[in-house]
């Protein structure tokens, strides 16, 4: 049981006081999976395309209830000489 305890007490104060030890640690737990979203984002979810190939996306139809602004109000004015 003490064996188990001082490995236990090594190993907190490597993962507390070496840095190293911690980033290893971390890329051995989390990294690599961090690593493949951030790639799978990065691409925007689409297959890589090959150099110089252009691609168009779609844009979506306007319908009638837009909210851009067709302007204002009428407001009857007098020329001031």
């Amino acid at each position: 049981m003490k064996i188990v305890f001082n490995i236990f007490l090594i190993l907190s104060l490597l993962i507390a006081f070496v840095p190293p030890f911690r980033r290893f640690l971390f890329h051995l737990l989390v990294g690599r999976q961090l690593m493949k979203e951030q790639r799978k984002y990065q691409n925007g979810g689409r297959p890589p395309q090959r150099e110089g190939s252009i691609r168009v996306d779609p844009t979506a139809k306007k319908s009638d209830n837009d909210t851009r602004f067709r302007g204002g109000e009428y407001v009857d004015y007098e020329e001031v000489k």
